[in-house]
């Protein structure tokens, strides 16, 4: 039987009044969704097996970390400072007459007591005068004795009597002033200390004024530091403090001022502390490190190795509680010295680990493992 072909508007080519058309569309869609049916079982019945293999794997091992017990103690609390030495009193010694030096007495870094003669200027002009004055004064002194005989005799007037009275005051003073001068051409330190300088040369020439030496006195050292603001009510006057000089010395000094302003720059106020300083044997202008108490706390000396820092950069340490789990305590260092810091933050009694708290995070198991000796060892130094 002829099959009847009919083109279409196009002038293509049709079948649809071909039986076979129907049964191929539905063969393709039977195909289509049978294939779509295969590859999802692929990718169903994989994952199903990936799940059970990852479930009958063994679970991973736990980190193997050293831990040191550590139980809390009593710490002295202690405000540490630099600064530096200055005299208790310096000043420049003047010359208060001119002329020639005749003298000197002294040497530059000598140890000279108050009053203590350090050079002399000629004196013969002055002493003249001074002898002079003294001649005037005598023959003052006889015209007002005569004066008060004639007047008593009432022979001399009042007014004789008071001129004579005015001329013998002139005399005193010119004598006065003579003597002064005199003394003035001894150059004398004012106080006890130590010759810093000395530029006295005899035979010069000095001017009245004149700088011709420096005195220092160090004895006692005052050591100057500046404490901030939010340690400032810890301190106070008359407290003992450990001066650390760095020549190496050690003294004890005590807490003699503490400023009332702050710096406007530093927020800092100058606290002073004063060392007994025997025959000046320090020198001022030396830094040194000194060491104030400042009251006690609670906390635990460890390596400052251990220390690590948390997610939100706070200095912390790693510890491993009673169920193997690792914690993170935040904590502060309360003092710090040359072996080791002491911290605060943690219990009482803590676990603290010391090898491989780089490798885990709070929150992870793992197996604890005593530190060994020689880290105990290093820990304790």
């Amino acid at each position: 039987m002829a099959q009847d072909i009919e083109p279409d508007l196009a002038g293509k080519l049709t079948f649809d009044s071909d039986k076979g058309a129907g049964r191929s569309k539905w063969a393709a869609i039977f195909l289509a969704l049978l294939l779509v049916g295969w590859m999802g079982s692929g990718y169903v019945i994989p994952s199903a097996a990936t799940q059970d293999a990852a479930s009958d794997a063994p679970a991973p091992r736990a980190i193997t970390v050293a831990v040191m017990p550590s139980q809390a103690q009593d710490v002295q609390l202690v405000l540490t400072a630099e600064g530096q030495s200055e005299p208790d009193r310096a000043t420049n010694v003047q010359s208060e007459a001119g002329g020639q030096v005749v003298s000197v007495s002294a040497a530059r870094g000598d140890l000279v007591s108050a009053g203590q003669e350090i050079g002399r200027i000629d004196a013969e002009t002055i002493e003249a005068q001074l002898l002079q004055a003294q001649t005037q004064l005598e023959q003052s002194t006889r015209d007002l004795n005569n004066a008060i005989a004639l007047q008593e005799r009432g022979v001399a007037t009042e007014d004789r009597v008071s001129s004579a009275r005015a001329a013998k005051a002139a005399a005193d003073a010119a004598v006065t002033a003579a003597q002064e001068q005199l003394e003035n051409t001894i150059i004398r330190v004012p106080f006890a200390g130590r010759l810093n300088d000395l530029t006295l040369d005899v035979g010069e020439f000095v001017d009245p004024g004149s700088v011709v030496a420096e005195v220092i006195d160090n004895d006692p050292l005052t050591v100057v530091i500046q404490v901030p603001q939010q340690a400032l009510s810890r301190i106070e006057t008359g407290q003992e403090a450990t001066v650390n000089f760095i020549t190496g010395e050690q003294r004890t000094g005590i807490v003699s001022f503490i400023g009332a302003n702050a710096d406007q720059q530093t927020r800092t106020f100058r606290v002073e502390v004063t060392v007994d300083n025997p025959d000046s044997v320090m020198p001022a202008g030396l830094s040194a490190r000194i060491a104030l108490p400042t009251g006690q706390a609670r906390g635990h000396f460890i390596s400052p190795a251990i220390l690590s820092l948390g997610t939100n950069g706070d200095l912390g340490i790693k510890t491993v509680l009673e169920d193997n789990t690792v914690a993170f305590s935040q904590v502060a260092i309360v003092r710090a010295q040359t072996d080791g810091v002491w911290v605060a933050g943690l219990p009482e009694e803590a676990d603290i680990i010391t090898v491989g708290q780089g490798f885990v995070t709070a929150g992870d198991v793992v197996d604890p493992q005593p530190m060994a000796d020689d880290q105990t060892a290093d820990i304790s130094q």
